[in-house]
């Protein structure tokens, strides 16, 4: 059944000049099907980089809206229109209006997994992995506000040592992972290295041996000597992980921690997504123009590798 749908979506991808994108959380048959797996914001940027006509986005909507804004003249699909991510949801970019005017001398760092328009209110953007790189460039006398994820941006205080004016959103999978099931999984492997991603919960940041982004989990266990490592992030880049990585065991710090509007998109979606062309992302040219100003400020301080 699986092989019949790969091949009509693959005619389907011909036909319409398509590139298929998967995130580290996709599931395995999406993650195998898509041309390019990785984070959001680089996905993002390979698409652009394609001669691609459509872009078909398995990950979340902010996802797809950032292809959208970087490759305005495709057209970007989201094969799940109810793929959202409750985090990005915590913000509005009117609640972030207020934030600012409460803070007029402020400068906004938005987590990417942030929506467009929050991107638009913003002067820069990061990502889990150049968070603490980017808010460490800015000018020490200015106030920063960093929106929406709490816990990465308590991350970058410990690492920055600077104040930071935080939202209290959070990723809703990460904290579901605790510091009891880390400690657990250490008694029963106590070899293993622990990879944790700084949206986790401070007590789990506490008892990890290392902090890193999806992307960095893949780079640190590729060039390891470690052959056992416990991962403490959304479990669809276990998948990933073992691919690349043949020789090495990978095991959940819990079972719990999926994302269920990650687990959304389907064989079957994809391939009704690419039939009908459904379903489209777009981003207002207004929004659009001052959503990729923080993108392209972001890397003018740290290209995104």
């Amino acid at each position: 059944m699986n092989d019949k749908l790969i091949e009509k979506i693959e005619q389907l991808k011909q036909e319409h000049n398509a590139v298929i994108l998967a995130h580290n959380y996709q599931t395995a048959d999406i993650q195998d099907l898509a041309d390019f797996t990785g984070d959001s914001l680089g996905l993002s940027i390979k698409a652009a980089e394609t001669d691609a006509d459509v872009i078909v986005f398995c990950g979340v909507l902010f996802m797809a809206e950032t292809a959208a804004i970087l490759s305005p003249e495709k057209t970007v699909l989201l094969p799940d229109k109810y793929a959202g991510c409750p985090m990005a949801d915590m913000i509005t970019a009117e609640q972030l209006l207020d934030l600012k005017q409460k803070h007029p001398d402020a400068l906004v760092v938005c987590y990417v997994n942030s929506t467009a328009r929050v991107k638009a209110q913003s002067d820069y953007c990061c990502t889990s992995a150049n968070a603490v790189e980017i808010v460490d460039s800015l000018p020490k006398e200015s106030p920063v506000i960093f929106v929406p994820d709490q816990n990465l941006g308590r991350f970058v205080i410990e690492r920055t040592g600077r104040d930071l004016i935080l939202w209290p959103g959070y990723c809703h999978v990460h904290v579901i992972i605790t510091e009891e099931d880390i400690k657990a999984a250490k008694e029963k492997f106590p070899d293993a290295v622990v990879l944790a991603h700084p949206e986790c919960t401070d007590p789990v940041k506490a008892v990890s041996d290392q902090l890193l982004s999806t992307g960095q989990m893949l780079r640190y266990a590729a060039n390891s000597r470690a052959k056992r490592f416990i991962i403490a992030t959304e479990t669809g880049i276990i998948h990933t992980l073992k691919k690349q990585n043949p020789g090495a065991e990978f095991i959940p710090a819990t079972e719990r921690a999926v994302c269920p509007n990650m687990k959304r998109i389907t064989l079957e979606k994809v391939l009704w997504s690419l039939q009908d062309l459904q379903y489209k992302v777009t981003v207002p040219k207004d929004v659009r123009i001052k959503a990729k100003k923080a993108l392209d400020m972001m890397v003018e301080i740290l290209p995104v590798k």
